[in-house]
């Protein structure tokens, strides 16, 4: 169980998507957002990487997944934090737009 610091070129592409798509949320939001709700995305996004860095080491050290080359690829991390931040502008984005009660 290594950070590894040599790694597919698939990650930046996933790593890009995430990134992207949490940007063109967050620019549609724009009007909606002010400082309290950006330190709720920043706060859930660093809970959000907790959470999964415990689950990591579990999968990991039980075997239950592998990465190739090995555990794990540095680019993990960071693709998880925006992961996490385009998960919440993509629930405030449905809860305000689709959603309507």
């Amino acid at each position: 169980m290594n950070i590894i610091f040599q790694f597919s070129q698939s990650w930046y592409a996933l790593f890009l998507g995430f990134l992207i798509s949490w940007l063109i949320l967050s620019t549609h939001r724009k009007n909606q957002i002010n400082k309290k709700e950006f330190k709720k995305e920043i706060c859930l996004a660093f809970i959000g990487l907790f959470v999964l860095t415990i689950m990591e080491i579990f999968a990991v050290t039980t075997n239950l997944w592998h990465y190739i080359p090995d555990d794990w690829p540095i680019m993990l991390w960071p693709t998880y934090f925006v992961a996490i931040l385009f998960g919440y502008q993509l629930l405030k984005f449905v809860e305000e737009n689709i959603v309507k009660s």
